[in-house]
């Protein structure tokens, strides 16, 4: 009975046992409710095949589909002081980031990457919102300076995809700072010639906006994605004034001249590659190469000769016969009953003639 009920009895349940099915399998939109299948929502670019709305993505999938064969490396940026202030709230400010690490897998908000985008090399970084809210510290300023002098080194472009709430309160001062910090490193890029395209997306706001991702070149925007640099409700709160409807978003600043275009995150990177390589006076991007052109049903492949034939000329050639040695005439040939008609010259016929003479001569004058 002991051994019905420990072995045989468990050995049933676990085959007609529901099984358990992974969470991270299925993603609910948060904007249409629609569930979609991970794979099917990672290879669209987080972006929901129901509506069209674009979830958050991080720096290192973005790259994946932005770079060519999702191949980059990435660029070391200067490590700063650990908490200089010693601040602490609920949390110790070392913990929220061992916490924001652990949760991520990243070192900070901010990663810088070099990599080709349609054969054309530049230098791009990226915010990831999931740490800290992306919030512009120490850090991220060491991160963009890192980023443009890397391409001016290399005398790329740079392009920057922005994501934060603002500056990270607990640096103070400090993370303010970064401000004119990275205001001078986009003035390098302006000075060497380099274009400078900033990609905003959901959310940009507070001090990244008043800085860094506002000074670009060409301002391109996620569709939906509300960039500003106070919020909406706070400003209605100030105000006291209902504000129009899509106040903020991408669509509302495009139509009012503060961004050059809104684009679809699928189509980022080919819009990227076409500005970027107009901006750097590079010819129209490369789709991709032409095949051999194929032999015909009729051509013939001449075969190879092996290596020894092509050094030894043919016997029949006249460039094969010894120097001095003169080339037989072709003639007609003999028809039936004929003897074949004497082809040499006639010096050399004569020769031949006056040799047999004195041989005969000699035989016969010669003693027995």
């Amino acid at each position: 009975m002991n051994w019905i009920s420990n072995y045989v009895r468990p050995k049933i349940n676990s085959l007609f046992s529901r099984r358990e099915v992974p969470e991270n399998l299925w993603t609910k939109c948060p904007e249409c409710g629609t569930m979609l299948f991970h794979r099917e929502l990672a290879d669209n670019l987080m972006v929901c095949t129901n509506c069209d709305h674009h979830m958050a993505i991080t720096p290192r999938e973005r790259f994946a589909g932005l770079f060519d064969g999702g191949v980059y490396t990435q660029v070391k940026v200067p490590a700063p002081v650990v908490d200089p202030l010693n601040f602490k709230d609920q949390k110790r400010y070392p913990d929220r980031m061992k916490a924001a690490q652990k949760t991520t897998g990243e070192e900070e908000a901010m990663l810088v990457v070099e990599g080709e985008i349609g054969r054309t090399p530049i230098v791009a970084a990226a915010q990831d919102f999931s740490f800290m809210a992306g919030s512009m510290g120490m850090y991220v300023g060491n991160a963009i300076i890192a980023a443009a002098q890397r391409a001016v080194e290399l005398k790329r472009p740079l392009v920057l995809f922005s994501a934060a709430g603002g500056a990270r309160m607990q640096e103070g001062i400090l993370s303010l700072m970064q401000m004119p910090r990275t205001t001078v490193a986009v003035q390098m890029l302006k000075e060497a010639g380099l274009p400078y395209i900033v990609v905003l997306t959901h959310p940009t706001t507070g001090g990244v906006t008043a800085s860094y991702a506002m000074l670009g070149d060409v301002h391109i925007a996620e569709p939906n994605a509300l960039i500003c640099f106070a919020g909406p409700r706070v400003i209605e709160q100030t105000i006291r004034e209902k504000l129009p409807d899509g106040f903020q978003r991408a669509e509302y600043l495009l139509d009012h001249g503060m961004l050059d275009m809104v684009t679809h995150r699928t189509a980022m990177r080919g819009e990227l590659i076409t500005l970027i390589r107009m901006l750097s006076g590079l010819p129209p991007e490369i789709k991709g190469d032409l095949p051999a052109p194929a032999l015909g049903p009729d051509a013939e492949a001449t075969p190879e000769l092996p290596d020894a034939a092509k050094a030894s000329p043919d016997p029949a050639s006249p460039a094969a016969k010894p120097e001095g040695e003169p080339a037989k005439a072709k003639g007609p040939a003999p028809k039936s009953g004929e003897k074949p008609a004497d082809t040499t010259t006639g010096t050399a016929a004569d020769s031949g003639a006056d040799t047999a003479a004195d041989t005969g001569a000699d035989t016969k004058g010669s003693p027995a």
